[in-house]
């Protein structure tokens, strides 16, 4: 079976510029180690706001390593620096903005503020690639979605639909562990692989 393969981007001046240790990268492999029962393997690249650069790492990690997805951590306010957004749309074939609507509707749960944010999600080939918040915290709400105190889920997170998106791009099929998120896929798109 073809393994999925997924691109970890930590964008951040002071992070690549060892002013402090990057948290992003740390923070999506422990999430998707917990969260993810498929196998997987992961290509990080942590790199600073520059829009170049960051377009450069993108198309690398789906045109060469043939990432099936990208998640790319910071970068994604209103701030001159904040160019993560503007560099994913500019080597995006396809835009998929119910993706950046969720992971703002999600947040906006948590502060006023999430509609600062410019986060994006699109498709690069065969590829889905989406802009993450920075924080730790963030990533992981916005990942799973909002639950209530005996862990009902109030507002879906964005990785529901994850893994039907790669399957609908020709990836692998992906299963995830239900108690952290649980994918959604229509009935006649759900294979039974352990059987």
């Amino acid at each position: 079976m073809n393994k999925l393969r997924i691109g970890l981007v930590s964008i951040s001046d002071r992070a690549s510029n060892g002013v402090y240790q990057d948290q992003g990268i740390p923070a999506l492999e422990s999430w998707l180690k917990t969260a993810l029962s498929s196998e997987f393997e992961t290509q990080s690249r942590l790199i600073p706001d520059e829009q170049a650069l960051i377009e450069e790492a993108l198309c690398e990690l789906v045109d060469e390593r043939g990432c099936h997805l990208v998640l790319t951590t910071g970068g994604t306010g209103p701030s001159r620096r904040d160019v993560t957004p503007d560099a994913t749309l500019a080597i995006a074939d396809r835009i998929m903005p119910g993706f950046g609507e969720q992971m703002r509707q999600i947040s906006l749960y948590y502060v006023p503020t999430a509609i600062l944010s410019r986060q994006v999600g699109v498709i690069r080939k065969h590829a889905l690639i989406i802009n993450l918040p920075g924080q730790p915290k963030s990533i992981k709400e916005t990942l799973e979605g909002v639950k209530d105190k005996d862990g009902k889920t109030v507002v879906s997170g964005i990785f529901a639909s994850v893994p039907y998106c790669i399957q609908l791009l020709d990836g692998p099929y992906v299963e995830t562990h239900s108690q952290v998120v649980e994918s959604f896929r229509p009935k006649s798109a759900i294979r039974d692989i352990k059987g």
